[in-house]
């Protein structure tokens, strides 16, 4: 997994955006841990808001 916080939380947004209804279905699709993905972000300030399906900065 991308470790690099800025370029996840762009290739996540962007699958999000593009591709997913919902992380959940991100993470199945692509064989991806949510956990993970938060650990990274989270970090940063980043959380998902499920009502625009998007990490956003908080």
């Amino acid at each position: 997994m991308i470790k690099d916080p800025q370029i996840l939380l762009s290739y996540i947004n962007t699958k999000l955006r593009d591709f997913y209804k919902s992380i959940d279905e991100l993470c199945d699709a692509l064989d991806l841990s949510k956990d993970e993905i938060d650990e990274v972000l989270n970090e940063k300030g980043y959380y998902y808001d499920a009502s625009v399906n998007q990490y956003k900065l908080i």
